[in-house]
């Protein structure tokens, strides 16, 4: 029986191989394996995410990966935040705990880990007069602008949003001229909804020149296995508006390639390019912001990885089945 009260979390850069280490991990701890990825809490978005498949999840149970509909994305209380994370992952972990087995979090977003590791403080209330500024502000002279205006008054919370991620670009300037501290200040601040347990995290690292080999071959998979299809099946359901308000790597480029205004090559260059700006961001965010136990990925399989992993926690390692 699984120690009761035990948080793992494996973390890492997209395309990092954390998930099928997660899994080989759970399996041999009798755990369950959590999401800790913004776009994989998604039930609708599979492919272009990077999601454990059907067969992986029936063989170990896998929780908030289809947590969130992209009809509501952007609507409050229904969109992935790292606040709705922290109250999901304390409830959903908490589960766990009860039934005597180890929740195992699994993602590379660093400040849904944080969230539940540490819990968030409610964010300061936004002044209306403001908010309809930096919105007008925003429709006048775009998502780049206000993000290089972030980047000199809140360098912190700037590297860890991109600079088209218009939602969030402007949430961190609305919070920073109503409160007169930047949103890094507030997302410091320990809050509620902390998952509760020991926890141990480990980050696994992979080389540049290794991770963007890794990067290239992950894209031409997902176009090779449809994502063009989940995009354009996604629109006839009426979700091509939400879909693009969430500025998803690779969803983006395959709407993109399906208006006919690129062709794959391109496609798949320019969500390459995107993933790599991303994991250079995740790499740059873990080494400043999580205390982890650090293993370099690079080279090793996703079973040597779990048995590396299991003997830091001083568990046996003759049972590390999990994904292929």
């Amino acid at each position: 029986m699984a120690e009761p009260g035990r948080v793992i979390a494996i973390a890492g850069v997209t395309a990092g191989g954390k998930t099928d280490a997660a899994e080989r991990v759970a399996a041999a701890l009798g755990g369950e394996v959590v999401c800790a990825d913004s776009r994989q809490v998604y039930r609708e978005l599979d492919i272009g995410t990077g999601k454990p498949d059907r067969a992986a999840r029936a063989r170990l149970p896998h929780h908030l990966f289809d947590a969130l509909a992209v009809e509501d994305a952007g609507a409050p209380g229904h969109s992935a935040s790292a606040g709705w994370y922290a109250a999901a992952a304390r409830e959903t972990c908490g589960a766990i705990h009860a039934r005597g087995r180890v929740p195992v979090l699994v993602g590379g977003s660093g400040l849904y880990l944080r969230a539940a590791l540490e819990g968030l403080a409610p964010l300061p209330p936004v002044e209306p007069g403001i908010r309809e500024r930096v919105r007008a502000e925003l429709a006048r002279e775009g998502a780049l602008a206000l993000h290089a205006r972030l980047a000199a008054m809140d360098p912190e919370t700037a590297a860890r949003v991109a600079p088209r991620d218009a939602q969030r670009v402007s949430r961190a300037l609305e919070v920073l001229e109503s409160s007169g501290r930047p949103l890094s200040f507030w997302l410091r601040q320990r809050g509620t909804h902390a998952v509760h347990g020991a926890w141990r995290c480990f980050e696994l690292t992979v080389p540049p020149r290794t991770l963007r080999e890794r990067i290239a071959a992950r894209t031409r998979w997902m176009f090779d296995q449809g994502l063009a299809d989940e995009v354009r099946a996604l629109r006839e359901r009426g979700l091509g508006a939400p879909l693009a308000r969430l500025r998803a790597i690779g969803y983006d480029e395959a709407a993109a390639l399906l208006d006919g205004a690129i062709p794959r090559a391109e496609a798949e260059r320019r969500t390459s390019l995107r993933t790599g700006q991303l994991a250079k961001r995740q790499r740059t965010w873990f080494r400043h912001q999580l205390a982890a136990e650090r293993l370099d990925a690079g080279t090793e399989s996703a079973e040597a990885i779990a048995h590396r992993v299991l003997a830091a926690l001083g568990r046996p390692v003759d049972s590390t089945s999990g994904r292929d």
